[in-house]
């Protein structure tokens, strides 16, 4: 569970109730359900023309995404790149077969596998990072549909105002419901910019972090993988993974290596 994600979905929407009530109003001043069919619904709907059925319907999980912690055990991957490295300089890159079963990273296990199989090495590279390239893909796809909903919402939001000033101006007789007339078509507004603001762009950045976490990760691994293919020194390998994190995370790793 991402406590962060917690922390600031519940924590804006707790703030916002907060400020109705401080300022004297209500929460039911804000309920209002053709707002709700018209924005809410009706930009969800939406998203039904801009992609296909098994995407928007699957935008709950992908939101869901953010929802979850995701980590890398980078220190780890580093650390069983450079023990691969060593064992494949003293006892050759067959001797790594054995190992590559143990592994939980697929890609990692995929990349190895065409190593102690003899593949070139810019082979080896060009498959790796079209699989890279199509994850990127996959993930992009995913966090457009978010992105898009967080653009419809407060489009539709306005055209829901406008569909109720319409009907508000064609009671102009009745003065007294012109201003609950006028609260209830700008809640439509209101709903939208909560939709995009509160939800869909804090949500889209989350998960636009854990794509770049991810992404990082492979790259590191590729480098790693090309560098056992070609022979490199464990030492050196260990090098080159580490430029790949920030001065902080090396340190730290660097360490943990040391004491190894």
């Amino acid at each position: 569970m991402n406590i962060a994600t917690i922390i600031g979905l519940v924590g804006v929407f707790a703030m916002t109730v907060m400020a109705i009530y401080t300022s004297g109003g209500s929460i039911l001043t804000y309920l209002d359900f053709p707002s709700f069919l018209m924005t809410v619904v009706g930009s969800y709907l939406a998203l039904f023309t801009f992609s296909s059925i098994p995407v928007a319907v699957g935008i709950w999980k992908t939101m869901g995404l953010a929802m979850s912690l995701r980590t890398y055990n980078t220190k780890g991957i580093i650390v069983k790149l450079q023990s691969f490295s060593e064992k494949a300089r003293r006892e050759g890159l067959l001797s790594l077969d054995e190992e590559l079963e143990d592994l939980d990273d697929e890609f990692l296990r995929k990349g190895m596998r065409l190593v102690v199989d003899g593949t070139d090495g810019a082979i080896i590279r060009d498959l790796l990072e079209n699989e890279l390239s199509q994850m990127q893909g996959r993930h992009a796809d995913k966090i457009g549909v978010v992105n898009m909903w967080g653009t419809l919402a407060p489009g539709l939001g306005m055209l829901g105002t406008v569909v109720g000033l319409i009907a508000m101006l064609q009671n102009l007789a009745d003065k007294s419901a012109l201003g609950p007339n006028m609260a209830v078509a700008l809640i439509t507004t209101l709903y939208g910019a909560m939709i995009a603001n509160l939800i869909c762009i804090p949500i889209s950045g989350k998960l636009k972090s854990y794509d770049a976490a991810e992404t990082q990760l492979r790259e590191l691994e590729i480098e790693g993988i090309l560098s056992i293919q070609a022979g490199d020194n464990p030492r050196m390998l260990a090098s080159k993974l580490l430029s790949y994190l920030d001065p902080k995370s090396r340190e730290d790793i660097e360490r943990e290596i040391g004491k190894e």
